[in-house]
């Protein structure tokens, strides 16, 4: 969620990447290489998934195609060899705000929710 921030200064493509995102617009990859994670799906992800799948892809070959793909989404918004890391949550985050506007709501939730919380509590 705090990748959209307006504070945060990640690519403008990478912030519309995370406000489109459906529910199942991630994917898993880097198992393999026991760094897993989680992103966006892209062609870049698509391909990485490929690989990864593929055992004549060597660690080596896996890891050079990976280099530099967080840099090239965060920093030059490159929609097809960039990993956009992002949670599953991505697909619940749909606003722009400011952090804190971020963090009093969620707060805002939270006391909501627990408010009706002590009538389960005896």
């Amino acid at each position: 969620r705090f990748l959209v921030a307006k504070e945060c200064t990640i690519s403008p493509v990478y912030k519309d990447k995370v406000l489109k995102a459906k529910e199942l617009d991630t994917i898993v990859t880097g198992d393999r290489l026991g760094d897993a994670v989680r992103s966006l799906k892209t062609p870049f992800s698509k391909e990485f998934e490929k690989k990864e799948r593929n055992l004549s892809t060597t660690r080596e070959e896996l890891e050079k195609f990976g280099a530099g793909a967080l840099r090239r989404a965060a920093r030059e918004g490159d929609a097809v060899n960039g990993c956009f890391l992002a949670g599953e949550v991505a697909g619940l985050v749909h606003k722009e705000q400011t952090a804190r506007e971020m963090i009093e709501e969620m707060f805002g939730e939270a006391e909501q929710l627990l408010g009706g919380a002590a009538k389960w509590v005896k």
